[in-house]
C-alpha cells in the first residue's frame, strides 16, 4: 500500500473509537447564548489528552467573555511540531444555537441511526473536532513526519463572531499559522463567505392605556412601519448579483422582536434584532451608514418615535487569498480519489472565522465532514445529523493533505 492507503487504512481501523469521541462531544451542551462553554472545552482537553493530543488551555478574562455577552470561554490549542516548516492550523468551533423545539432525537444524545449520527454540533461542527484530531493522528502513526507543524484550535464563540476564539488568539499572538483549514462541508471547498451585519433596533413611543390609545405612541406601530421598509430593501437586493460562485445577492433577515407590556396597554417599546448578509463585494461601511439611515427617516414619518440602533456583530466578507491555492489543490485531489468525484471551489453564504485569518494575512479555506448543503445537515434546525460515511471521508481527506502540506 501507498501512503494515502495507509492512512486510510488507519483511519478506517479507529473508526468506532472516532465516532465515540464524537459522541462524547456532542453530550456536553454548548448553546451560545447563553454561552457557558469553558466545561466543554475541559471535557474536550481530558478527550485528546487521553489519545496522546494534549491540549494548552486558553481562557478568555472574563470580564472580556461577559461584555460580550457569553458566560465562560476556555480555547483550546493542540500543537504538534514535527520540524522546520510552515505551520498548517485546522479550527473547529463547538458553540451552537440552542436546540429549538421539533426534535426527535435527544439533542445531546449523539445517537446513531441508519449511519448517521444526531445531536446539536453533530454537523456544524464538533464533527470536526473530531475529523481534524484523528486525521492528525492518522497522519502521525502513518506518515511520521518531520517538516512543519500541525495545530488544532477548538474555539467556542464562532456564533457571535469569532472575536474571542481566533480573533483573541490572533490579537495575543498565540497563534500565527502560515495556512488554515476551518470547519466545513465535504463535498466543496471553501473559499469566499458573505459578511454579517447585526443590529438591534429599539423602537421607543409612549405607554398608554388601551382604551385612550390616542394618548400613547404605539411603538409597534412604528416598528412595523420600520420593518416594512427594511424588508422591502430584500426585493432591490435580488438585483445586485456577486460574481463569487456559490453566492447569491445580499439579504436582511429579522429573526427576533420583543416588547410590549399587556395586552391593555399601547406599547412603549419594541426592540428588533437584524441580520443583514453581505456579498464580498459590498462595503461593510457603507451598508451599516445606508441601514442605519433607511431605519432613522422611516421613524421620522412617525410622530413622538426615538429609535436607538446599536450593533452587535459586523463579520467582514471573507475573500480568496492567492496564498490558499495549496490548500484547494491538496483538498480538491484527494477528495476527488476520496468521493469519486471534483470537489469544486466556490463561496458560501455563510460567514465563519476564517476572515478573520484572510484578514491577518493567512490564507484559509473551509472544508470538513458534512453533506452538500446546510439544509441537508439540519444545522440550526431540529434533528441536526451527520452521515458518518462523510465524517470517515473527510478525515481521510484531511490526513492525505495535511501528508501533502507537510512534505
Amino acid at each position: 500500500m501507498n501512503t494515502y492507503q495507509q492512512l486510510d487504512a488507519w483511519i478506517d481501523s479507529h473508526f468506532d473509537e472516532q465516532v465515540r469521541f464524537l459522541q462524547a462531544l456532542i453530550q456536553v451542551p454548548t448553546d451560545t447564548p447563553p454561552g457557558n462553554n469553558a466545561p466543554h472545552a475541559e471535557r474536550a482537553a481530558e478527550l485528546l489528552q487521553a489519545m496522546g493530543l494534549p491540549a494548552e488551555k486558553h481562557p478568555v478574562p472574563e470580564a472580556e467573555v461577559r461584555a460580550a455577552g457569553l458566560q465562560s470561554i476556555t480555547n483550546l490549542l493542540v500543537r504538534r511540531p514535527y520540524g522546520p516548516g510552515r505551520t498548517v492550523l485546522l479550527n473547529a468551533h463547538g458553540d451552537v444555537v440552542p436546540p429549538g423545539e421539533g426534535w426527535t432525537k435527544n439533542p445531546y444524545g449523539g445517537e446513531i441511526e441508519n449511519g448517521r449520527i444526531y445531536g446539536r454540533a453533530a454537523a456544524v461542527s464538533k464533527c470536526d473536532f473530531s475529523t481534524y484530531a484523528f486525521a492528525v493522528r492518522a497522519l502521525e502513526a502513518v506518515a511520521r513526519p518531520k517538516v512543519g507543524c500541525v495545530e488544532l484550535l477548538f474555539s467556542y464563540d464562532e456564533e457571535f463572531g469569532g472575536e474571542l476564539g481566533p480573533g483573541w488568539l490572533l490579537k495575543h499572538k498565540v497563534i500565527h499559522p502560515d495556512l488554515m483549514i476551518a470547519a466545513g462541508f465535504s463535498y466543496q471547498v471553501i473559499t469566499a463567505h458573505n459578511g454579517c451585519l447585526q443590529m438591534q433596533v429599539t423602537v421607543h413611543g409612549k405607554m398608554a392605556h388601551a382604551a385612550i390609545p390616542d394618548s400613547g405612541v404605539d411603538a409597534l406601530q412604528a416598528a412595523v412601519h420600520i420593518l416594512n421598509a427594511l424588508y422591502a430593501q430584500n426585493t432591490l437586493y435580488k438585483q445586485v448579483r456577486s460574481q463569487v460562485a456559490g453566492i447569491t445577492h445580499p439579504y436582511l433577515n429579522v429573526g427576533l422582536i420583543e416588547g410590549g407590556t399587556n395586552t391593555n396597554v399601547v406599547p412603549g417599546r419594541v426592540t428588533f434584532k437584524l441580520d443583514r448578509r453581505m456579498i464580498p463585494e459590498e462595503n461593510p461601511a457603507e451598508v451599516e451608514a445606508g441601514l442605519r439611515q433607511l431605519i432613522a427617516e422611516t421613524a421620522a414619518q412617525k410622530a413622538g418615535v426615538t429609535v436607538d440602533v446599536h450593533r452587535m456583530l459586523l463579520a467582514k466578507s471573507m475573500r480568496p487569498l492567492p496564498g490558499n491555492q495549496p490548500l484547494v489543490d491538496a483538498i480538491q485531489q484527494h477528495g476527488q480519489a476520496v468521493f469519486g468525484e471534483p470537489i469544486p471551489a466556490l463561496g458560501t453564504p455563510l460567514y465563519t472565522d476564517v476572515r478573520l485569518f484572510c484578514e491577518a494575512g493567512i490564507p484559509g479555506v473551509i472544508y470538513g465532514a458534512g453533506p452538500r448543503t446546510v439544509l441537508e445537515s439540519h444545522a440550526k434546525r431540529a434533528d441536526e445529523r451527520l452521515e458518518l460515511e462523510d465524517l470517515r471521508r473527510a478525515t481521510k481527506v484531511i490526513a492525505r493533505a495535511l501528508h501533502d502540506l507537510l512534505m
